[in-house]
């Protein structure tokens, strides 16, 4: 067996690590995207909540009162969910600079095994020429006896 063929299956291993980091990381975008979204919609919804009434509308304190902790609840939500976002991010970063790191792995071990598969071809096309090349002087060397015996 060839050093390339050893890497083999080094390589597919590997490969499969990058493959699986490729798949969280879009696991992860995934996430955030729905993350986002959440966040986006509860501050239009906090917004929309928090635009106050025509003046001309009397509040009764009570209904204040509970609109103003309601508005208290959404910043709550709102400031929960900013966390969600950002421990996603983090997440998806970390997520992206494991993917980074198996593809530098499995280029490195692809170069090599191809250093390798080069150095190996090498190898046998010098073979062959040594072979061509004592093949060559052996006729030669037939054919000088022979001329020689000739004469």
């Amino acid at each position: 067996m060839t050093r390339s063929q050893r890497l083999d299956p080094l390589l597919r291993v590997v490969q499969q690590r990058q493959d699986a980091a490729a798949r969280d990381v879009a696991e992860r975008d995934r996430a955030l995207a729905e993350q986002e979204a959440r966040l986006d919609a509860l501050r239009r919804y906090a917004e929309e909540y928090s635009a106050a009434p025509p003046e001309s509308t009397t509040i009764a304190p009570a209904v204040l009162a509970n609109r103003l902790a309601f508005r208290a609840k959404l910043e709550t939500a709102v400031a929960q969910q900013s966390r969600i976002v950002d421990s996603s991010r983090q997440h998806c970063d970390v997520e992206r600079t494991r993917l980074m790191l198996a593809s530098r792995d499995t280029k490195v071990l692809e170069q090599l095994a191809g250093s390798y598969r080069a150095e190996e071809s090498r190898a046998v096309e010098q073979r062959a020429q040594r072979e061509l090349d004592d093949l060559g002087a052996r006729r030669a060397r037939l054919a000088s006896q022979e001329n020689g015996s000739n004469e």
